[in-house]
C-alpha cells in the first residue's frame, strides 16, 4: 500500500496522468465564497452552480451531510462536492467539521474512483474553514481511499 504523496502545488491542477477527482469539503447551509471553494470556482464555473442547485432542491435532491456530488469539468477531470461541515461557525459542538461525515463522502468517492479509474487529490481538506484536524482526517482517507488502492495526491499550496 503506497500511502498519500504529499506534495506542494495547486490542488486544481492535479499532477497526474489519467481520471481525476478533485475533492473538497463543502458546507450543509450552501454557502460558496471562501476557502478552496474560491480556487474552485476561478478554473471552473460548474462545481458552484451545481452545487447552487443541489443545495436549492434540498433533501429531494438527497443534499445533506455525508452526501457527495460528482460534477465533470473537463474531460478526465471531476470536481467532488462532499458536505462534511455542519454550518460555518464554530459553536457549542465545536467547529464545523463533521468526521463522520467525511467518511461517509470518501467512501462514495472511493465508488467513483473505481468506476472512472481516477486518482484522487485534493488539499487537505477540512482543514481551513471547516476548523478539522489533520491527524484525524489523514486517517480517514488512508482508510478509505489508499486502503482500497485509490492512489492520493494532497497539495498544500505554496
Amino acid at each position: 500500500m503506497a500511502g498519500i504523496t504529499y506534495i506542494k502545488g495547486d490542488a486544481t491542477c492535479p499532477q497526474a496522468k489519467g481520471a481525476k477527482i478533485i475533492c473538497h469539503v463543502c458546507n450543509d447551509i450552501g454557502g460558496w465564497g471562501r476557502g478552496f471553494v474560491l480556487a474552485v470556482s476561478r478554473r471552473w464555473k460548474e462545481p458552484e452552480v451545481e452545487y447552487r442547485k443541489w443545495h436549492a432542491a434540498g433533501t429531494a435532491g438527497e443534499f445533506s451531510l455525508g452526501a457527495v456530488q460528482f460534477v465533470q469539468v473537463e474531460p478526465y477531470i471531476w470536481v467532488a462536492n462532499m458536505i462534511g461541515q455542519r454550518g460555518v461557525n464554530t459553536g457549542s459542538s465545536g467547529p464545523p467539521i463533521r468526521y463522520e461525515a467525511i467518511a461517509a463522502c470518501l467512501q462514495q468517492v472511493a465508488v467513483k474512483s473505481w468506476e472512472l479509474g481516477a486518482s484522487v487529490h485534493m488539499p487537505r481538506i477540512g482543514c481551513g474553514l471547516a476548523g478539522g484536524d489533520w491527524s484525524k482526517i489523514e486517517p480517514l482517507i488512508e482508510e478509505h481511499l489508499v486502503g482500497s488502492g485509490i492512489p492520493v495526491t494532497v497539495y498544500d499550496f505554496e
